[in-house]
């Protein structure tokens, strides 16, 4: 993780131990022609995801210290359309 002050909605390390295989699963699918090399961290995308989705604001209104949120969009798009985002484990028992 970043060095940055966390916010409420950053995902736990105990959940990011759960999910984080569903990520790098997906990474790892995606080679060939036209995948950049990675350079955000999936755990700060995620980050990002749970920010926008828990506070309600605009894409565009994303605090600068994570991501640009066209970025985070992008991410998010790709994870919804491939269903990856399905995948996720959800274990309400880890929530804050």
């Amino acid at each position: 993780m970043s060095a940055r002050r966390p916010y409420r909605s950053d995902v736990s390390d105990a959940r990011w131990a759960l999910i984080e295989p569903v990520f790098a699963a997906w990474r790892a699918r995606r080679t060939g022609p036209g995948t950049a090399a990675r350079v955000h961290d999936p755990r700060e995308i995620v980050n990002a995801i749970l920010c926008v989705n828990r506070t309600g604001i605009p894409w565009e209104y994303l605090p600068h210290d994570f991501p640009p949120y066209k970025t985070v969009y992008d991410y998010y798009a790709k994870w919804e359309a491939d269903c990856t985002t399905e995948q996720v484990p959800l274990r309400p028992e880890l929530s804050p």
